[in-house]
């Protein structure tokens, strides 16, 4: 059962269009997984588009619905659509990998940690985190603001425990040390737009190399 869900301002946003790419794929990947949010993702999408029904016309040219089609017909097929996952990675998150959990290229950053940065824009960071059960992250706050999105396993802080689907939202104000719970290695996806302020030197000295 996932308890830890999406803000309704994360889910507007979303809805909207003005999230990072970084963002907006914690959020799908989330939805893909949570029923609760995936619902008030729907509420929030037909209210948007009430709205636009609402909003005065635009003129346009005689020749536009025609022109419209056209590029329809001379465009390229369109894709098949992905198979729904039944692996450890929901379909949002495959699409960026290439596969399931065997085929990212881990790589470690002390600690028994290791760590996986994906490619998005610049605006923010996404990058997967597989942390051996009864390890903890050094702890830390934040410089802004912060997605987790457990995958497998699950890992406790100051805010709870946090399983598969849960989703930690940490801003400015939170200081945390998560720690993965003892069995199988969590795995989580974790979303950031500035980088993290660890409390201990040791990991503020490796920060510039492994890029968190």
């Amino acid at each position: 059962m996932i308890r830890h869900h999406l803000t309704d301002a994360l889910l507007i946003a979303y809805a909207a269009g003005d999230l990072a790419e970084a963002y907006s794929l914690a959020v799908a990947t989330h939805i893909s997984l949570c029923d609760e949010c995936r619902a008030r993702l729907a509420a929030y999408e037909a209210l948007g588009g009430a709205v636009l029904e609402g909003c005065d016309r635009a003129p346009v040219s005689d020749g536009s619905l025609a022109a419209t089609m056209a590029r329809i017909r001379n465009g390229a097929p369109a894709e098949r659509a992905v198979p729904v996952s039944r692996g450890v990675f929901p379909t949002p998150l495959q699409a960026y990998i290439g596969g399931d959990a065997e085929a990212v290229r881990w790589r470690s950053i002390g600690g028994g940690v290791k760590q996986a940065i994906l490619g998005t824009s610049k605006a923010a960071s996404a990058r997967l985190l597989r942390i051996p059960g009864g390890t903890a992250v050094p702890d830390h706050s934040h410089g802004g603001l912060e997605l987790t999105l457990v995958l497998q396993g699950a890992f406790s802080d100051e805010g709870g425990r946090f399983a598969r689907g849960d989703i930690e939202i940490a801003d400015q104000s939170v200081e945390h040390t998560p720690t993965a719970e003892a069995g199988p290695d969590c795995i989580c996806l974790a979303v950031t737009d500035a980088p993290l302020r660890f409390n201990s030197l040791i990991p503020r000295l490796l920060q510039p190399f492994v890029k968190i």
